[in-house]
């Protein structure tokens, strides 16, 4: 079926379908604007769902229940599920939407282009009908004049009483208005002869034309919306597999909470190493008290013949009855010997672990500043060797304080794993009953102090007995290296040396694992030092 056959008298309406056709394409990208605008307001939502319950964590806070890992994976299956519904939006932008748009610019300039010939085809065929339809009024005019005349004359022709002047008169005037009558004739018959070529040339070749190019620009209209429908589909359909991988996700991190593990790391996490409370034993206070025969109903238990140590039950108890209340809260000690047993021995694995990594760092990259400057000095073009010797110098001092660091620790490992307590706790204990260092401070093994603002800047107090014995031997220690002081230590108790800052110092004795170092000044006077508050530079070769 044809428009421009069918349809030929119906330009008005064509006019008006054609109007609704763009109307509804519109209408059509509308819907997808709005749908792709909920895509992307979802997809939004959902990434600040995630970021709600995924909040940045410390390295110490991280999870390590199964229960909470696979909450957190669920929250990264569901982050990358808000992804697909923005690839959703953003195609839906790109293939529909904005497709949609592109062409209804396209439609509205060719239906215009399209209607306009129509109406030029409209007016030229009306004005050859007004140029017909005037001769055609001119023709009939002509006659009527004429056949006015033709009476006229024939009535003075046979007036006996007329003259021969009026009846020439007469005829002439009649033949004047035949001849203007025949020629309205002529041109009446050529203007209806040219309008009726034009009119069959209007409804059987211009107009059918026209309206054919309407009905294929409205035929791709209705085409293109099965496109668009179907990529608006397909754009749904490309995501579902990835969406199905999130999903399926979802349900792999369900099947590995394990509630054996969380229980397991539960007991890892707080188990103290301690045994349970035995029982107290029974004091006797009346064993001094003479009984008559009848108070011998009551018997008493029998303890060897000795009283028990009350002081072995009261440290007993002072260990363990926070076990049944509130933990005292306990200084946070360089050796971690505030915690229990097992507590402490991860902890410190840990920090050796952590260490440990930090020195193969700074071995790395000691080996390629080594290799940098072997090429340097192969190829002075390329840089100086020297610029690179300060940095080097700094890699290897780090890698003395790691060294160290990890000495220290694995020290205070090895005390927990042989199940012996670190004698610097009794001397640390010993310390505080005597008052010989402030209170909350520790000895040289360790830094803690209450005092916030000495944090840095102040050395740890020692026994004034505890460097006693090293200053026995009036042999000097040969010099082994020299260090850099790199803050100012007052030196107040025995054993202690007096240092300022930037002081250059012999290093006579390295830290053994206590955090002390043995130095001596130029003016020969010896003493100990914090290692963390100088910059030691060991020599290669000993020298006395």
């Amino acid at each position: 079926m044809s428009w421009g056959t069918d349809l030929w008298d119906q330009f008005e309406n064509l006019d008006k379908h054609t109007q609704w056709g763009i109307d509804f394409l519109e209408r059509y990208a509308k819907f997808v604007k709005e749908r792709l605008e909920i895509e992307q307001t979802y997809a939004k939502q959902l990434r600040n769902l995630v970021k709600k319950y995924c909040p940045k964590r410390s390295k110490d806070d991280e999870p390590r229940f199964t229960s909470c890992l696979s909450f957190y994976a669920i929250l990264n299956e569901l982050n990358d599920y808000a992804g697909q519904r923005e690839v959703v939006a953003e195609e839906m932008g790109h293939k529909v939407y904005g497709e949609l748009m592109r062409y209804s610019q396209d439609l509205k300039a060719e239906r215009k282009h399209h209607l306009q010939e129509g109406r030029k085809a409209q007016q030229y065929l009306d004005q050859c009908w007004k140029q017909m339809d005037n001769s055609k009024k001119k023709f009939e005019r002509e006659c009527r004049e004429a056949e006015k005349s033709q009476i006229m004359f024939e009535r003075l022709d046979n007036d006996i009483n007329a003259t021969k002047s009026e009846v020439e008169k007469a005829k002439s005037q009649l033949y004047l208005r035949t001849h203007m009558a025949d020629e309205s004739k002529n041109e009446y018959a050529a203007q209806l002869q040219t309008f009726n070529a034009e009119q069959w040339k209007h409804f059987n070749a211009a107009i059918p034309q026209i309206f054919k190019n309407l009905q294929d620009m409205d035929e791709r209209r209705t085409v293109k919306l099965g496109e668009t429908y179907r990529s608006f589909a397909e754009v749904e359909r490309k995501v579902i597999p990835i969406i199905s991988k999130c999903l399926e996700g979802m349900v792999t991190a369900a099947k590995n909470v394990d509630e054996r593990k969380d229980s397991s790391i539960v007991v890892e996490s707080f188990k103290s190493g301690f045994e349970p409370p035995g029982d107290f034993p029974f004091e006797d206070f009346s064993q001094n008290i003479q009984r008559t025969g009848s108070d011998g109903t009551i018997g008493t238990p029998k303890n060897d013949g000795s009283r028990p140590d009350p002081k072995h039950a009261i440290g007993k108890a002072k260990n363990k009855l926070w076990l049944f209340g509130k933990k005292p809260k306990a200084p946070n000690l360089e050796d971690l010997s505030h915690l229990p047993p097992e507590q402490r021995r991860k902890k410190l694995q840990q920090r050796i672990d952590e260490l440990s990594r930090e020195l193969q760092k700074e071995m790395d990259q000691r080996d390629a500043l080594n290799k940098m400057k072997d090429v340097y000095e192969k190829n002075p073009q390329m840089g100086d060797p020297g610029s690179l010797q300060p940095k080097i110098s700094e890699t290897i001092c780090n890698m003395e304080k790691l060294r160290s660091e990890i000495h220290k620790n694995e020290t205070w490992l090895a005390e927990v794993e042989g199940g012996k307590q670190s004698t610097r706790s009794d001397r640390r204990s010993s310390t505080d009953v005597n008052h010989h260092a402030p209170h909350g401070r520790e000895s040289p093994e360790g830094s803690y102090t209450d005092d916030h603002s000495q944090e840095h800047r102040s050395p740890p107090q020692p026994d004034p007995h505890e460097f006693d014995d090293e200053f026995d031997d009036d042999d000097p220690l040969p010099v082994i290296g020299h260090c850099k002081a790199l803050y100012s230590f007052d030196g107040s108790n025995e054993g202690t040396l007096v240092m300022k800052e930037d002081e250059v110092l012999y290093v006579i004795e390295e830290d053994k694992g206590d955090g002390w170092t043995r130095v001596r000044k130029q003016s020969g006077e010896e003493g100990y030092v914090p290692t963390s508050y100088v910059e030691i530079t060991m020599e290669k070769h000993s020298k006395a």
